[in-house]
């Protein structure tokens, strides 16, 4: 006779999103030097807006996975990097002439590991998810990070994924 799998009791996830949409005003100018065989080598902009997904396998006693209210440093740090600002990768051979730009008061520098929409999403992701972890003693963890560069192009950022489903101590 088969027999058949024995069920495993999988945890309950709750998951809550937040968004700063294009209308939040975070239009940054973007250099990919690396990009030597398009045009986005150059100079060029967006209006980025930002999906957070939060997640809790335990509400708190507002049945809430994560309060929302409490994203006023987030949404001040997202206009601080992203709000009329020039990202640079630190690797850029173009830093010192961006540099002094930045000096001249013709430009916010920004200067990441890294730069475009995929590496834009890990920076947040980075940031975002150390704050999350902080503010809600590890009770709540952030999945992921999207980033939109408009209606056509965005770029997700989830750090190995399966381990975080059991929850922020994985």
């Amino acid at each position: 006779m088969d027999t058949l799998p024995q069920r495993v009791a999988v945890p309950a996830i709750w998951r809550s999103t937040k968004t700063y949409g294009h209308e939040e005003g975070l239009s940054c100018c973007f250099r990919q030097w690396r990009a030597t065989h398009s045009h986005c080598q150059l100079l060029h902009g967006y209006a980025l807006s930002f999906r957070l997904t939060f997640a809790s396998s335990e509400l708190d006693e507002r049945y809430w996975c994560f309060d929302f209210g409490g994203l006023k440093p987030i949404k001040a740090w997202l206009h601080e990097m992203f709000d009329h600002t020039l990202l640079v990768a630190a690797d850029d051979p173009g830093l010192p002439e961006f540099q002094r730009l930045a000096a001249g008061g013709l430009a916010e520098l920004r200067v990441l590991p890294a730069v475009g929409c995929e590496a834009t999403a890990r920076h947040a992701f980075d940031y975002i998810a150390r704050y999350v972890d902080t503010s809600t003693d590890g009770r709540v963890w952030l999945e992921e990070v999207e980033v939109r560069e408009h209606s056509g192009n965005s770029a997700i950022y989830t750090p190995n994924s399966q381990s975080r489903r059991s929850g922020p101590s994985s």
